[in-house]
């Protein structure tokens, strides 16, 4: 065997998607946020215009931090930006879009501390201050996070929302996170989101689309499940969104529930106090049903339902 010196650096050349780590400098770890032509947009206060990076190899090719939080990292040739998200579950979602969800709808973040996990939208233009700045303009969400997840992806179905900022709390008592939003990100350095299909573009954000319907009536603290006291096969991964329009004056609620392979576990939920509710889940294949709950009042229910 003969070994021969030369000039060359050797890197590894991987994927980018959405809440996989990557390494700032010498050490520091943030999250991919979302894959555009080139690299990848994350959270500004993971690194200055000019920094290297590392598993992907790049350079930060703008950052604004505080004011906003946000950056983009264009990566190396031979590093490929793919239009998907680690759910942390075995797999990934896709990224099909940027449609701004409004406030109450369902959202998951992905991130290389603490995975995936979802919770709702509470506000849209917040500000935030962090002890280097004010930042403005986030969204606010019921998500949690902690330290290394900065930077990574938040979604509503198959639509991607922001980069993670910043918040309180932590994923093991709960907490509130801020995210800096996507669109104003691909606005300010005229960059083209990554995406790969395998969901609506436009998917629903009300019942008006739907592509079934089921009706029923309930009483108070009474349940119904559907479809018909059953529950539905899904074959491949997306977005399930269900949308309940319930009687006036009432308290209805609305659950997804998963069959995890011994009992049906609740993985989405609608529970503000009011007759309507949306979820909007991203599923990995398997059996799903949904739960009305009559929380308060009683009266007739509409449950629109989109699944992958």
């Amino acid at each position: 065997m003969r070994y021969v010196a030369t000039t060359e650096s050797p890197r590894p050349l991987i994927d980018v998607i959405g809440g996989n780590a990557y390494t700032i400098g010498s050490g520091t770890r943030c999250s991919v946020g979302f894959s555009v032509t080139g690299g990848f947009v994350t959270a500004g206060h993971c690194g200055a215009t000019g920094a290297s990076t590392s598993n992907p190899s790049g350079t930060f090719r703008g950052s604004s931090f505080p004011g906003n939080d946000y950056a983009w990292v264009q990566v190396a040739a031979g590093n490929t930006p793919r239009g998907l998200v680690n759910n942390y579950s075995g797999g990934t979602v896709a990224v099909s879009g940027s449609q701004d969800a409004p406030v109450g709808a369902a959202v998951c973040r992905s991130g290389s501390t603490t995975g995936w996990h979802c919770g709702t939208i509470q506000a849209r233009n917040s500000s935030v201050s962090y002890p280097q700045g004010t930042v403005s303009g986030l969204i606010q969400t019921t998500v949690c996070a902690e330290p290394g997840d900065s930077g990574g992806s938040l979604l509503a179905g198959t639509q991607a929302q922001g980069v993670t900022s910043g918040g309180s709390g932590n994923c093991r008592t709960g907490g509130t996170t801020y995210f800096q939003p996507v669109n104003e990100i691909l606005q300010t350095y005229g960059l083209t989101l990554v995406t790969s299909g395998g969901g609506d573009p436009n998917p629903p954000t009300g019942c008006q689309g739907s592509e079934t319907t089921h009706t029923g009536s309930l009483a108070a603290g009474g349940q119904a499940y559907q479809p018909n006291n059953s529950y539905y096969q899904s074959t491949v991964s997306g977005a399930h969104v269900g949308c309940l329009v319930g009687p006036s004056g009432a308290d209805f609620d609305l659950y997804l529930q998963k069959w995890n392979g011994s009992a049906w576990a609740v993985v989405a939920k609608g529970d503000s106090p009011g007759a309507n509710e949306t979820v909007n889940y991203n599923g990995t294949p398997g059996y799903y049903r949904y739960r009305v709950h009559a929380y308060s009042g009683s009266g007739g229910y509409t449950l629109g339902v989109t699944n992958p």
